[in-house]
């Protein structure tokens, strides 16, 4: 380009000219240096030019990419997610949320996947590197206490999903008011033999979703005035599988339960086979309630608790890109849960049920 040559207009995506950083240091006359020293707080500016150079800054609507920022701050170019179990349909979901809010970002979504405890370590330990990560999201993962203080004390914007930790941003969910819902639906329809199918959290990931979801189930039955009977608590790994043979084993009780409240849409997939398989009808025979409201759960017309798995997701990438942007977050969003009735619960048939084989 030739000197005194207008230089072509930069436009937005609203298709108004849009400032560079260039273009700020001309009209403060100042070097672009410095505009990036006023933009990152650092002291080795005067008060008097930091004013004129922000007071430009404002006028020109200039906005820093978050990736030069990042970059010029000696920090990674990825926001990294921590996520154990990531095929997990739920986990799908909430990455879903995180890839759509980072997509027209500056950075890389990285994921790393935690298969055991002593990994899940690891990955914390690198992840607060600045150079390694420029922001990070933990998926349902418990942090041990000192690295808590490490993340709380750490340069790197830290935010927990699906998981509320004191004194770091989070989203989350009320789990126990979620399982509480479950159950006051299943009273509602007459049951009173209600099971529980849920995780043993035997990996040591320290997940406790599940644990208050059956908090949840506990207090609607003591507030309905039934006791709480741990014949019909069954815990095993959270899959379909194992929920199967979980419930194959309930349905062999002498007073076997009219209703299972499943801890996940996957359990619940899995208390569905088994009653089919024994004769079954449901929701004739057996009520199944799932939770989380997974596609799958449409088309199998599963009553479930719905939590917004896409927007938890989301929100917690947008919640990071803020912090990146140098403005603060909230300490915890709960997002709401809802009731979905479909077609696996019923009313509770006015006979007492036994054991078919019995």
């Amino acid at each position: 380009m030739r000197p005194g040559t207008p230089s072509r207009p930069r436009f937005g995506i609203d298709g108004r000219d849009v400032a560079t950083i260039q273009d700020v240091a001309r009209a403060a006359g100042v070097g672009v240096g410095t505009v990036s020293r006023v933009l990152n707080d650092s002291p080795l500016v005067s008060e008097q030019t930091r004013a004129r150079v922000q007071r430009i800054i404002d006028e020109m609507g200039y906005r820093p990419s978050l990736l030069a920022r990042a970059l010029s701050l000696g920090r990674s170019a990825s926001l990294v997610v921590i996520v154990p179990q990531f095929t997990r349909p739920s986990t799908v979901e909430r990455l879903r949320g995180l890839a759509d809010a980072v997509k027209d970002s500056d950075f890389d979504l990285v994921l790393f996947d935690v298969e055991n405890p002593d990994q899940r370590d690891q990955r914390f330990e690198m992840a607060t590197r600045s150079d390694r990560a420029a922001g990070l999201v933990i998926v349902s993962l418990a942090a041990p206490d000192e690295i808590v203080e490490r993340l709380t004390m750490a340069s790197v914007p830290v935010v927990f999903l699906d998981r509320h930790v004191e004194g770091l941003p989070s989203v989350h969910i009320d789990d126990r008011a979620g399982g509480r819902l479950a159950t006051e639906h299943l009273l509602t329809l007459g049951h009173r033999r209600i099971a529980f199918v849920g995780d043993d959290n035997s990996q040591g990931f320290g997940f406790t979703s599940s644990d208050d979801r059956r908090s949840g189930y506990r207090l609607a039955l003591e507030a309905a005035g039934l006791p709480f009977d741990d014949r019909y608590i069954r815990v095993g790994p959270s899959s379909r599988e194992d929920a199967h043979r979980l419930t194959a084993a309930l349905l062999e009780m002498g007073e076997p339960p009219t209703a299972v409240f499943a801890a996940s849409d996957l359990q619940a997939f899995g208390v569905v086979e088994a009653a089919r398989e024994r004769g079954l009808s449901v929701p004739g025979d057996l009520s199944v309630m799932g939770f989380d409201d997974i596609d799958a759960s449409v088309y199998l017309g599963l009553t479930t608790v719905s939590q917004p798995l896409f927007d938890s997701g989301r929100i917690a990438a947008e919640m990071v890109l803020s912090l990146l942007a140098g403005e603060d977050a909230p300490g915890g969003i709960e997002l709401p849960v809802e009731l979905v009735v479909r077609k696996t619960t019923g009313p509770a048939a006015a006979q007492i049920r036994t054991n078919p084989t019995s």
